[in-house]
């Protein structure tokens, strides 16, 4: 019989451990108010693992046997995976009847349209963006399209990979995107729908840090959606991912953030253009 699970709470010592590695290589803000709940995430790790205390289990994560097998797991619970499909619904009513009427002709099998969910979670988000990109393609067959999500969780990046959600999810939107995007579960005990595989195979998904100096970009993206991710982090990292991302979009692309995210004040390459969306200045970096 397995020992039964005792592990105390979380130390002021092993708190600032674990906030000050969170906070540099994450970019996420660990006041000490954010104690209990991180206390909370990692007590399922604490059980998988059969640890009875937290020392031990932060002496385990900076190891370099828990650098190779639990550092990512510790990551997956820190970090806040939120997203729904249409989340936000007016950035894709301004990309699908405003802007990509105008901007359509620059893009064909040669040139697609690049697209960027930077902290794309579970894939709700990049599946919803390749919804608008083929109801836009309906009416313009010659446009082309690429999508990429990133995210720092390898646990939501397989989520969104699988492409499996609760049927419930997708109750909002109309019954022809239903139709044409998704399958019902064969399962009727499983309400859960799936992205349909000729769709699922129009995007890609790779882990990424945003904390990261570099990212392996070659080519600017048109579309940055980084919705609901700097919210987390302190004022000037803010600013330095916002400026980050804006060196890897095009001239004249836009950048899409989360209505309670707020650049004001900042000194950015970007002009608003629409509530939360900003379009990059020419010949500014």
């Amino acid at each position: 019989m397995d020992p039964i699970f005792t592990a105390d709470t979380l130390k002021e010592s092993d708190f600032r451990r674990l906030a000050q590695f969170i906070e540099k290589h994450l970019g996420i803000k660990m006041p000490p108010a954010k104690r209990i709940m991180l206390e909370s995430r990692l007590q399922k790790r604490l059980r998988l693992l059969k640890f009875n205390s937290f020392s031990e289990y932060v002496d385990f994560v900076f190891s370099d046997a828990g650098s190779r097998s639990e550092l990512y797991h510790m990551i997956d619970a820190v970090t806040t995976n939120k997203t729904d499909f249409f989340r936000e619904a007016d950035h894709f009513e301004f990309l699908l009847n405003n802007w990509l009427p105008k901007q359509s002709p620059l893009w064909s099998a040669a040139r697609p349209c690049r697209i960027w969910s930077a902290g794309c979670a579970s894939g709700e988000e990049v599946y919803t963006l390749m919804i608008v990109m083929e109801e836009y393609k309906r009416c313009s067959p010659s446009f082309f399209y690429e999508i990429l999500g990133t995210d720092i969780s390898m646990k939501v990046l397989e989520e969104a990979v699988n492409a499996v959600y609760d049927e419930e999810r997708i109750a909002n939107l109309p019954i022809e995107y239903k139709k044409r995007y998704f399958l019902k579960s064969k399962n009727p005990d499983r309400h859960e729908i799936r992205i349909k595989p000729e769709f699922r195979n129009r995007v890609r998904f790779e882990r990424l840090n945003l904390m990261d100096e570099e990212y392996s970009f070659r080519q600017p993206f048109d579309i940055i959606f980084c919705r609901n991710v700097i919210i987390y982090f302190d004022r000037k990292t803010q600013e330095q991912l916002v400026k980050h991302l804006a060196f890897h979009l095009k001239d004249e692309g836009l950048l899409f953030l989360g209505h309670s995210e707020s650049m004001t004040g900042m000194d950015l390459p970007l002009s608003l253009v629409a509530p939360t969306v900003y379009c990059k200045n020419k010949e500014r970096v």
